[in-house]
């Protein structure tokens, strides 16, 4: 994001830990080095680290400053902290991007909350970081402090249950005897097709690299945003079936010898004698039904 903007001809000073990627020694050194008034873009983990920063950052900044917060910050962080600006006369936006590495290249995705005055003020900074093209393509001030990061979290439930989709029609196709080609099935299906997406062109793109994908191990975290979707959709009676499923299919990612499926196994034996895989070193007992 600071090479487009650089490369736009906006002026950047940026902090980091990482003093190999620094401009300055410390947030007030960046604050200094800035002319006023300033526009400061925090963009550190969420929760406790973004919140500190901003309220460092309200005792360094001066009355008509403004600071994004553009990481992926929780909505109901966003009024506490405009609160806590607004007491120093200092101005706040949330704004949530997607595009990820790909972004310095193709541009990222903005969706910004906050007062309509800061957004106008911004708006050379958003139109540089965001796609080629109509800027309601690729930007939009969807409303208020916190609807920034609202919008952004609805779209990374959304981003969820896409890739779920993709991955479980890969793992049907990689079972089905019939098929002989797979990777050559999912690049089929990025043009033309109602499926074609950027993120399947990702998938094509890692196959295409490691066709049954037997470099990596299938395990996935999550960034916090899919929870937080489902706990909003919650909160307002809102139905979400396959970003829920998507999220519950991380968490069984995660587990190497899941318990409710060894329970299931148990349950399926008990009641009908169906077959089971013992554990590793447990030798089959003589009323074990393993036929």
């Amino acid at each position: 994001m600071r090479d487009r903007l650089r490369a736009a001809g906006h002026t950047v000073v940026g902090y980091a830990l990482d003093p190999k990627v620094s401009d300055a020694g410390s947030l007030a050194e960046m604050v200094e080095r800035l002319s006023a008034p300033r526009a400061v873009w925090v963009m550190v983990p969420s929760g406790a680290p973004t919140h500190d920063t901003i309220k460092e950052l309200s005792g360094l900044l001066s009355e008509g400053d403004v600071i994004v917060d553009g990481g992926n910050s929780r909505f109901t962080d966003d009024a506490r902290h405009a609160a806590l600006l607004a007491e120093s006369g200092i101005g706040y936006l949330d704004c949530g991007v997607s595009g990820g590495v790909w972004g310095k290249e193709n541009g990222y995705g903005l969706m910004v909350g906050g007062d309509t005055e800061h957004v106008q003020r911004l708006l050379p900074i958003f139109d540089t970081l965001r796609p080629e093209g109509p800027r309601d393509e690729g930007f939009v001030h969807a409303g208020g402090v916190g609807a920034g990061h609202y919008a952004k979290m609805v779209h990374n439930g959304v981003e969820y249950g896409l890739m779920q989709a993709y991955a479980e029609g890969f793992e049907l196709l990689e079972a089905a005897s019939v098929v002989d080609d797979v990777q050559g099935v999912i690049k089929a299906w990025s043009r033309g097709t109602v499926v074609r997406s950027w993120l399947l062109d990702l998938l094509v793109g890692s196959l295409r690299d490691d066709p049954e994908l037997e470099k990596l191990v299938g395990y996935v975290e999550d960034s916090g945003e899919g929870r937080w979707t489902v706990e909003e959709a919650i909160d307002q009676s809102v139905p979400v079936p396959v970003i829920t499923a998507a999220l519950f299919a991380r968490f069984a990612s995660r587990q190497e010898d899941s318990p409710a499926m060894r329970a299931v196994a148990a349950l399926r034996q008990q009641f009908g004698g169906h077959a089971t895989r013992q554990a590793p070193g447990d030798a089959p007992g003589a009323d074990d039904r393993t036929g």
